[in-house]
């Protein structure tokens, strides 16, 4: 993962202020969900539009815009229950700048989760770290169409680089096997440091190389650079 900001063109300004209601109430969200907006969120702003008249490429049948939502919080940040539910009621991609309130006051961080065709929510949010508001902003990647585009402003947020030749679903599957190995390796972990039984322990420690192999196999594969991933050609 690379912590980066956008130097988002002038040309795709929008500035709408987007009253929270508009999604709890429209989309007939819980209790829980509309505490959570009312406790997290103190407003929202509709930033940027990216559409082939503010960036000045076409787009694709899945892709015909991308839209940049600032999201100011009322205290450490705003839960990807709340940013779902945002992207459930867009159509169009979103990427989101949560600016952080309290200890997190200054700062901000990019997320967003892929939405390959329709609207569809796939995967889990990608996030960057905190980073001072007054951070150095990046360029937009170089792309042909606002498809490519769009992977492209999301390839430096994988928790992996995605490797040579590997689509956006593929990188995201890769990077979920990754995350739920080594969620259980510290599980197989812990239990041989526990273990009092030999013969278990040894069953164990097999355990645990196998999924350190299977680790090193899904880490190891050669890697395109994120600043001219595959797909982006």
């Amino acid at each position: 993962m690379t912590d980066v900001l956008y130097d988002w063109p002038a040309a795709a300004a929008f500035g709408r202020p987007v009253p929270k209601t508009k999604f709890y109430d429209n989309l007939k969200v819980s209790a829980a969900l509309k505490k959570a907006f009312v406790s997290e969120v103190a407003e929202i702003t509709w930033a940027y539009k990216l559409a082939p008249r503010t960036v000045n490429m076409p787009a694709t049948s899945a892709v015909a815009e991308i839209q940049v939502f600032s999201v100011a919080s009322k205290g450490g940040g705003v839960s990807d229950t709340v940013l779902a539910a945002i992207d459930k009621a867009v159509m169009s991609p979103i990427l989101f700048e949560i600016v952080g309130a309290g200890e997190f006051a200054d700062q901000l961080r990019m997320a967003a989760t892929y939405k390959p065709a329709l609207g569809a929510t796939k995967s889990a949010y990608l996030t960057t770290a905190w980073l001072p508001v007054a951070s150095r902003r990046m360029p937009l990647p170089v792309a042909l169409d606002l498809g490519r585009l769009y992977e492209a402003l999301l390839a430096p947020l994988l928790p992996l680089p995605a490797a040579t030749g590997e689509s956006m679903s593929e990188a995201l599957v890769r990077a979920d096997q990754v995350r739920r190995l080594e969620r259980d390796l510290g599980t197989l972990e812990r239990q041989l440091r526990n273990e009092p039984q030999f013969n278990r322990k040894v069953d164990l420690r097999r355990l645990v190389l196998e999924l350190k192999s299977q680790l090193d196999t899904l880490t190891s594969a050669p890697t395109t650079p994120t600043k001219d991933p595959s797909w982006t050609s």
